[in-house]
């Protein structure tokens, strides 16, 4: 679950590059000041540290135009350029005729109920079908260009395998106002979820930051004594328990790549269907796998502050059917 807002290309989900004939270019945001170039491009891009090393000595990487060393601290607001013959960035989005679940829609802003098993926005391997792909034929030109040709109009984004609710600026404006919100953390973003395990208490909260896995690029991890991993909070409540599973609400304080995830799973509760950060292989998961086609984790409700009206606004929906049919199993069974 990565929802992040966005104001800069971000490429971190790409596994393999992709020729494009622009560079690639990052902004230093505030919580990464004072950050080593090398260690800002591994957490960036799909570079290794080595890789980042090479590039830069090799001139290929810059910042604000000019060469610096590996070792060089960045600042807040300035420009990190990759050459474009080593910048992995997939070509631009096409408009795909593909129906929208749309929940709210006027001048300024859509939200979007994203289906689960969508991809957000095209990268290798996802080059159709993306979300991105049914909103360029839907809105046509009016979409932000903030986040790129990828990924116009997205403010942030959720899993391939999470449904549910997202917002989608149609301007620059929109875009900025609501990516101002999502970092000043004043975007309520309520998720449900089934996990492992049962809970001593009603509700809880798990403040550890969360960075890129050692060893492993396309897992993240909670990672306490890592000075670059990020804070990442995130609150519970147990809505139902059913024994050794329990469906939880839960709300982001913060907006981790797949912060619920990793989260759960590092108090020992990790979602059901998420083989990768521990969930799966229970005799309900193999006996219910129909209704499992990746984490059980659902994005119900949004809440946020209109850029244009001032006016506070809320968006909820129901759960999808897979959720719904696990939950009339595990009631049936309580």
């Amino acid at each position: 679950m990565t929802d992040e807002a966005y104001s800069m290309p971000d490429i971190e989900d790409i596994d393999e590059p992709q020729a494009c004939p622009e560079a690639v270019t990052l902004t230093v945001p505030s919580d990464e000041v004072g950050e080593r170039l090398d260690r800002f491009i591994t957490q960036h891009t799909e570079h290794s540290r080595s890789a980042a090393a090479r590039l830069i000595d090799e001139g290929k990487i810059t910042v604000d135009g000019a060469a610096r060393a590996k070792n060089y601290c960045l600042r807040e607001g300035q420009t990190v350029t990759l050459a474009p013959e080593d910048a992995p960035v997939p070509c631009e989005a096409v408009a795909e005729n593909i129906p929208l679940s749309i929940v709210y829609e006027d001048a300024d802003l859509l939200v979007i109920n994203k289906p689960t098993g969508m991809v957000v926005h095209p990268a290798p391997g996802h080059a159709h079908g993306t979300l991105v792909n049914a909103l360029l034929y839907h809105c046509g030109g009016e979409l932000s260009g903030v986040g790129g040709v990828l990924r116009p109009g997205i403010v942030h984004r959720i899993d391939k395998d999470t449904g549910g609710l997202l917002v989608v600026a149609k301007n620059d404006r929109t875009h900025r106002a609501l990516a101002a919100q999502l970092q000043g953390h004043h975007i309520e973003r309520e998720y449900h979820a089934l996990v492992h395990g049962g809970f001593r208490t009603p509700c809880g909260t798990v403040d550890a930051p969360i960075g890129r896995h050692p060893t492993d690029r396309k897992r993240m991890a909670v990672l306490r004594n890592d000075p670059h991993a990020r804070a990442a909070v995130t609150h519970y409540e147990v809505l139902e328990s059913f024994g050794p599973i329990s469906y939880l609400k839960l709300n982001l304080q913060t907006g981790r790549t797949h912060q619920i995830r990793v989260h759960m799973s590092s108090i020992g509760h990790p979602l059901l269907g998420d083989t990768v950060y521990g969930g799966g292989g229970t005799l309900f998961e193999r006996k219910h796998e129909a209704y499992l086609k990746g984490q059980a984790l659902f994005a119900r409700k949004l809440s946020f502050t209109h850029p244009t009206t001032g006016e506070a606004v809320s968006f909820s929906c129901e759960l999808d059917e897979d959720m719904k049919k696990l939950l009339e199993i595990l009631r049936a069974q309580a």
